[in-house]
């Protein structure tokens, strides 16, 4: 089977790769794809050195798919050319996830809806990703009302310039490349993506719309406040989530720890937790903190971790990637 990795230079694309290798996808040839200026470079994989090509040699190519991690803007100028030449792409950007004609797909979570016909498929915000690991079988189980979430997000998000950002300002360099309008060491950017006429930002924004379309569900309110934190490696999210059913607090456990892709790190007696200093290169959504908001009726409160390079992006095409050809959609 050939895989064509578009963006495959970036932190993303680069985590891509490692985790086709990690999970032993079974490629027979790997077709690196990046821009002009990286064509011609080799990329290593399993112990063998491809060359970086162009978006044209890799549609020529054929590829049974291709997993794309190089900017809404590329995907939506290149992801359709895939699609006509019969490649099936899954885009890592915000291009597609809110095209009606698009899935938007966490495997474990609405991997049903995948058919034949799927040609373009959506990988969701990191963020989103692994919030609706932990809000699927709550739904299933009690029916969501509303959620309440705040976010405090790595800057590998943003790529490799805010790492370097980051990087720079604990040497005390202060004159380098900036990704954000403010220092990010020692502080916390209550901003991520542009704002919007409503005041939210895109990043908030995509948490609401991209929530409901998942869960398949308009009537979940959804507010969200995304913050950026000078941590490289893992999102963390503190969760209210208030049902139209009420709960135990062992059923919450029992449901979540029996959910894959989950692991329950909830023993405050032992002060087991969800820090992204565990999550780091881990595959699962880590839930603990996992408490009944004492404020208001049917009301759970917790605290949601996840290494957003791998669940909340690479992994999570890959398992797409995955439930294709498991399920006999692709072979």
């Amino acid at each position: 089977m050939k895989i064509a990795v578009v963006g495959a230079t970036g932190l993303v694309g680069t985590k891509m790769l490692q985790i086709l290798e990690e999970r032993n996808f079974p490629i027979t040839e790997l077709i690196p794809v990046a821009s002009e200026k990286s064509i011609g470079k080799e990329i290593s994989f399993k112990g063998k050195n491809y060359p970086v090509v162009s978006y044209q040699d890799a549609i020529a190519a054929k590829p049974a798919i291709a997993l794309f991690s190089a900017g809404g803007n590329t995907s939506l100028q290149l992801a359709p050319l895939f699609a006509e030449a019969g490649i099936r792409v899954i885009d890592n950007s915000s291009a597609w996830r809110m095209d009606e004609t698009k899935k938007l797909v966490v495997p474990e979570v609405n991997g049903h809806e995948l058919t034949a016909h799927d040609m373009i498929i959506a990988n969701p915000n990191c963020s989103t990703i692994q919030m609706v690991m932990v809000l699927k079988p709550l739904h299933l189980a009690y029916k969501i009302k509303r959620v309440v979430v705040s976010t405090y997000q790595s800057v590998t998000g943003t790529g490799v310039k805010a790492v370097t950002q980051l990087e720079n300002e604990r040497k005390g360099i202060v004159n380098g490349e900036m990704a954000y309008p403010y220092q990010i060491d020692m502080n916390v950017i209550p901003q991520i993506d542009v704002f919007t006429e409503n005041g939210y930002t895109k990043e908030e924004m995509k948490m609401i719309n991209e929530t409901k379309k998942i869960m398949q569900d308009n009537t979940i309110a959804v507010t969200a406040t995304t913050v950026r934190i000078p941590v490289m490696g893992g999102h963390s999210e503190s969760v209210n989530i208030e049902f139209h059913h009420d709960f135990t607090i062992e059923g919450v456990r029992s449901l979540l720890s029996g959910f894959s892709g989950i692991t329950l790190q909830d023993d405050i007696q032992h002060l087991v937790y969800p820090m992204p200093f565990f999550a780091h290169d881990k595959d699962d959504v880590f839930v603990g903190r996992i408490r009944r908001d004492g404020s208001q009726p049917n009301t759970l409160n917790c605290w949601i971790v996840s290494d957003n390079l791998r669940k909340g992006a690479a992994t999570n095409a890959v398992q797409i990637a995955e439930y294709l050809l498991n399920n006999g959609i692709i072979n």
